[in-house]
């Protein structure tokens, strides 16, 4: 398939400086719509089509905290390009949705750019109970499903135990109305959105020199609090541009 590149990195985005450092962001600044809508869409729909195991997965457990999720999104679609007309949403690029409360994380991904996960609290830790994933950097879904962040993050040599303890104050921390956001910065062969890899040893990643590397994989990562479940939303908008 043809490339699908933005044309640049956010201004507050393009340092060199990324994870794991937080700031707060505005209440409604957790989802985006930027030129890459369009292009990026066709290939989540794709996805969703061919490899909705590898990409959409949601414990029952999880469902009134994703029908929470979907309704706070659409709440902000209108200020984004988007109109709705009772249960039927047109979208930028010209497509229609219907909306599915009984499956809201896959109506999500039909209507978002950005990749959903969202957490509970189960016990002292946050669980990943369910996913919409199209855009993986390096990571499969299905490795991950059911597991706390300690366990989501287990292969990353930097997340020691220092570190997971302070990621997960932070998901204690974050307040209803004021998500916390950051930004990574990674260095690839090719500019493919769906990247799943496992997290065996023998299958992980040899990161290309920056300086070689043809393009910049950079990941928006918002951290939003649910007002009525307490769940805790990450939200993922991945950015690909030349280097």
């Amino acid at each position: 398939m043809s490339l699908i590149l933005q044309k640049a990195l956010p201004p507050e985005m393009d340092g060199e400086a990324g994870l794991p450092g937080m700031a707060p962001a505005a209440a409604n600044d957790w989802l985006r719509v930027d030129e890459a809508y369009g292009a990026q869409m066709q290939r989540r729909l794709e996805l969703l089509q061919k490899k909705r195991a590898d990409v959409l997965w949601m414990d029952p457990s999880a469902q009134d905290a994703a029908c929470e999720v979907l309704e706070q999104a659409l709440d902000l679609l209108p200020d984004m390009g988007f109109a709705r007309a009772a249960d039927r949403v047109t979208c930028p690029d010209g497509r229609v949705v219907t909306l599915d409360r009984s499956a809201p994380l896959l109506t999500l991904g039909y209507l978002v750019q950005q990749d959903i996960c969202l957490l509970q609290k189960h016990g002292t830790e946050h669980v990943l109970t369910g996913a919409v994933l199209c855009f993986p950097a390096s990571w499969r879904l299905a490795e991950k499903a059911g597991k706390p962040l300690i366990g989501i993050h287990e292969p990353v040599d930097e997340y020691e135990d220092v570190l997971a303890k302070r990621v997960q104050r932070l998901f204690d921390g974050v307040k209803a109305g004021r998500p916390m956001w950051r930004f990574n910065k990674l260095w690839y062969e090719d500019a493919e959105l769906f990247q799943p890899r496992s997290a065996a040893m023998s299958a992980r990643r040899i990161i290309p020199d920056a300086a070689a590397a043809p393009f910049i994989r950079s990941e928006r990562q918002c951290v939003v609090r649910m007002p009525r479940t307490d769940a805790v939303v990450f939200s993922i908008h991945t950015f690909v541009v030349r280097s």
